[in-house]
């Protein structure tokens, strides 16, 4: 990946709907040789998908919940069945294998607290080798970002 590339991921980044001509100019390349290149970024896997971004407050998903869970055992095993039935959980917006004390950290998002109950007694509670889970309520959001710096 050179600086090019780089500057591709920048720009749309910073507008995924910018039509292919917009990127060109703004990337100093001609339309066909940028769109030739973001072709070779999908297939190497750089650029993994297009989507929209929704205000959870907008959409009645309001609060937001760390969880730090701790499973009764690590065995690889163990793990592939969490994290099989963690991804069909909708609210979890991301979930990560960790380091020290907790073997999962992830961010959820409901309406609210008596969402949030409801998913912790009915889903959360209820998922494979959970041994401990333990929630932090997001106050407001200090920083969030979509893009990487490339």
């Amino acid at each position: 990946m050179d600086a090019t590339d780089r500057a591709i991921l920048r720009a749309l980044q910073r507008n995924g709907r910018a039509p292919n001509a917009v990127i060109a100019d703004q990337v100093n390349l001609s339309e066909s040789a940028c769109s030739r290149r973001l072709r070779e970024l999908e297939r190497q896997g750089v650029l993994t998908g297009y989507t929209a971004l929704v205000d959870p407050k907008a959409v009645g998903l309001g609060l937001t919940v760390f969880l730090t869970i701790t499973l009764t055992s690590q065995a690889e095993t163990a793990l592939a069945e969490f994290e099989a039935a963690v991804a069909a959980v909708d609210a979890v917006m991301e979930c990560y294998l960790m380091t020290g004390e907790a073997d999962y950290m992830m961010r959820v998002v409901v309406a609210d607290v008596a969402a949030f109950e409801a998913l912790h007694s009915t889903r959360l509670t209820q998922l494979p080798r959970v041994d401990r889970i333990t929630s932090s309520v997001a106050i407001r959001t200090a920083v969030r970002r979509a893009g990487l710096p490339v």
